[in-house]
């Protein structure tokens, strides 16, 4: 794992690492409300490979309330972020029905038509509007 972190730059602390992490959204086009983080111990980016890694000291469950859905953030959240796309996403999952299937990849669409795709390795793939993931949601 280390080797992934390498030539990184790394925020400590969850003022810092909040910044960044809407920072990084924010660059790669994606909703800043995607990532609800609570007591965040480290946020870390490497420009090189894209890479992107969020430790925070408990697992988070977020309702996201315009579409109903439950996600969970575990407490290490790592992938790869590039424009519109965080793929090989660990960290994340979505409840369907009883299950809690692991979101692997994260796609949202040009403008105008606004959807994001969440995919799982599972081949199950969720669109929802865009909107639904904006801050304070």
């Amino acid at each position: 794992m280390a080797e992934l972190k390498e030539g990184g730059i790394v925020k400590k602390g969850h003022e810092e690492g909040l910044k960044m992490a809407i920072s990084l959204l924010q660059e790669f086009n994606l909703p800043e409300g995607l990532l609800p983080l609570a007591d965040v111990i480290e946020v870390g980016f490497v420009k090189s490979t894209n890479y992107v890694w969020i430790v925070q000291k408990k697992k988070v469950e977020h309702q996201f309330k315009l579409i109903s859905k439950l996600v969970s953030y575990d407490t290490e959240i790592t992938g790869y972020i590039s424009k519109k796309k965080i793929k090989k996403l660990k960290g994340v999952k979505a409840k369907e029905l009883m299950l809690w299937p692991p979101v692997n990849e994260i796609t949202v669409d040009e403008q105008p038509i606004g959807k994001i795709h969440f995919k799982s390795l599972a081949g199950i793939t969720k669109t929802f509007p865009v909107e639904a993931f904006a801050a304070g949601q």
